[in-house]
């Protein structure tokens, strides 16, 4: 079935349909989940993958540790990729920007949302950092544990949200023959310019 994607297209409203519909697809488990690209100090590329959790008009919220591998990466270079990839529909998103650190209140307001065991788990990683051993882990895990009983786990200062911000948005549908079709809006101030790209 063919889209009617041209110039007068909206690439969030857009974005937000073709999410929605994998959120629907019985065969997609993690219908928000995406591959980001991160450029260390080093110059050495580093690619995971995270969870998006919200997205807007301003763009692509995530959450991490901002000590992680990725936090450091972003502090050197604030520009990253990321993709998304829903194998039965065929269909991926690629997005192109910079990521900033999102309001405090906004990682708080998630924090809140998350699991207790998750906040625990988060509280006390240091994540990307050598990890002597697994009992090691538990072992500080189970201390938090008790040391946060009967009473919420506070955010930590290291951990929080990151939004990108995009300037660049491909829409890509796979295609029999290897026909696909290629999508890309370019953000240019405050409106987006459009164009087809060969498959």
């Amino acid at each position: 079935m063919r889209m009617d994607i041209n110039a007068k297209t909206d690439p969030l409203s857009l974005f937000q349909s073709w999410i929605n519909e994998a959120k629907a697809h019985p065969g997609i488990k993690e219908p928000t989940a995406m591959a980001i690209s991160t450029l260390g100090s080093d110059e050495e590329l580093n690619n995971r993958v995270v969870l998006c959790k919200d997205w807007d008009d301003r763009g692509f919220t995530f959450f991490t540790n901002y000590d992680s591998r990725k936090g450091r990466d972003l502090q050197a270079h604030p520009t990253v990729s990321a993709v998304f990839y829903w194998d039965p529909l065929f269909r991926q998103i690629k997005i192109s920007g910079k990521a900033e650190k999102s309001g405090r209140q906004v990682s708080e307001k998630y924090w809140r949302s998350r699991p207790r065991e998750s906040q625990i788990s988060q509280y006390i990683s240091r994540q990307s950092q050598e990890l002597v051993s697994r009992d090691a882990l538990q072992e500080a895990w189970n201390k938090a544990e008790l040391q946060f009983k009967d009473r919420e786990v506070p955010c930590p200062d290291h951990w929080g949200g990151y939004l990108i911000k995009p300037k660049r948005i491909e829409f890509w549908m796979g295609r029999p023959g290897r026909l696909h079709e290629r999508f890309e809006f370019q953000k240019t101030d405050s409106s987006w310019t459009f164009r087809l790209l060969y498959p």
